[in-house]
């Protein structure tokens, strides 16, 4: 009696990255800021989930300047967005009528308006700053306060998410992650800022499904895996209870 030998399929090399002899000369460095992107999912299938993808390493002015999104997210207050990215958005569209001293104006007489006319209405509010190609939708940081917190990041985007429901001149959609910043801060309950997921989860659960700009601050995570998309994948809780 004859045996077929075994075959195995061939192992299939990895892609060269780069030309010449780049993948040897980029190596991964021992210092300096990096990410590692760990993989999620089949690329192959579609899963026909929605997802929040995560801009890990991607320029959100560069993004913003060059057309990629209609409309994007941030923060803003009624008393000085100076160090906001509002500010650094309006000295790259040119074309827009809007200035950072009339935008936080406005902010200030739709505060005035609301404390008269809406005093029940639950904050955040959504403001809209129509920049000629971009749509900015601003959460107006509540009364009273130094910052957001995540229950405002809740309310804000269940706003934004019935804002853009329907409408496809708005799309595609990007947000800040309102983390690490200095005129509209996000603080957790204790007054500590809260972890990504945690942000992640507030929009999600709001309804929001584009994408989210992590803080650059956090592309400096050489311990710490990172995935791309939000939900995370169900082994991070596994992992969490204890299990393999």
């Amino acid at each position: 009696m004859t045996t077929t030998p075994k075959t195995t399929a061939p192992i299939l090399a990895a892609p060269r990255i780069y030309e010449g002899d780049g993948d040897r000369l980029v190596e991964v460095p021992q210092g300096g800021p990096k990410v590692t992107l760990l993989p999620h999912g089949d690329p192959r299938t579609a899963s026909g989930t929605s997802r929040i993808r995560l801009m890990w390493g991607q320029h959100l002015l560069d993004d913003l300047v060059e057309g990629h999104y209609r409309t994007l997210v941030l923060g803003v207050n009624d008393t000085d967005n100076t160090h906001g990215i509002l500010s650094e958005i309006l000295k790259l569209v040119p074309t827009s009528q809007w200035t950072l001293a009339s935008a936080t104006s406005y902010a200030k007489v739709f505060r005035t308006a609301v404390n008269i006319h809406a005093q029940e209405d639950r904050e955040p509010y959504i403001l809209k700053f129509d920049l000629d190609r971009i749509l900015v939708l601003a959460l107006l940081r509540p009364h009273g306060r130094d910052h957001f917190n995540l229950e405002d990041i809740y309310r804000g985007f269940r706003t934004v998410t019935q804002m853009l429901s329907g409408r496809a001149d708005r799309s595609p959609v990007a947000t800040i992650s309102f983390l690490g910043a200095k005129s509209n801060r996000l603080r957790d309950h204790q007054g500590n800022e809260p972890s990504i997921e945690a942000v992640l989860k507030a929009m999600h659960e709001a309804g929001y499904r584009g994408d989210f700009y992590p803080p650059v601050s956090a592309w400096d995570a050489p311990r710490t895996g990172v995935f791309a998309r939000y939900p995370f994948p169900a082994g991070v809780d596994r992992m969490r209870e204890g299990s393999s």
